[in-house]
């Protein structure tokens, strides 16, 4: 599980066998180590909402998304599923959850369990 942030956007990208694994246990968690602290991030199902959403507590960034909405994204060639959420003070915090592709550049990362990127051609 790859994660990106960028100012208030939150990106995840899940490997073939991610998406698999999240999709029978509907959790799925990754962490970061430093010297005195560790960042988690997941990823979890969350049936009290109907759309996804993102808490950051303690050192741990988890982002919820409704059943039928991973049902939905997990099932299906759906690239992604996405929310803006507000979060006070006329702010938004963007969240986007999708497949990972393999790169079309060159890259030193291990892609052998990403998706074939549609953009590729033969």
């Amino acid at each position: 599980m790859k994660l990106r942030i960028k100012g208030n956007s939150i990106r995840i990208r899940l490997s073939k066998s991610e998406v698999d694994y999240f999709g029978s246990t509907g959790y799925l968690e990754e962490k970061t180590e430093f010297a005195n602290s560790e960042l988690v991030y997941a990823l979890k199902i969350n049936s009290e909402n109907e759309q996804i959403i993102a808490n950051f507590e303690g050192n741990t960034i988890t982002v919820s998304i409704p059943e039928n909405l991973k049902k939905e994204w997990v099932e299906s060639d759906k690239i992604g599923i996405e929310n803006k959420l507000d979060i006070g003070m006329g702010k938004q915090l963007f969240l986007l959850i999708e497949k990972d592709f393999v790169c079309l550049d060159n890259t030193l990362e291990d892609q052998s369990d990403n998706y074939p990127n549609p953009n590729a051609t033969c």
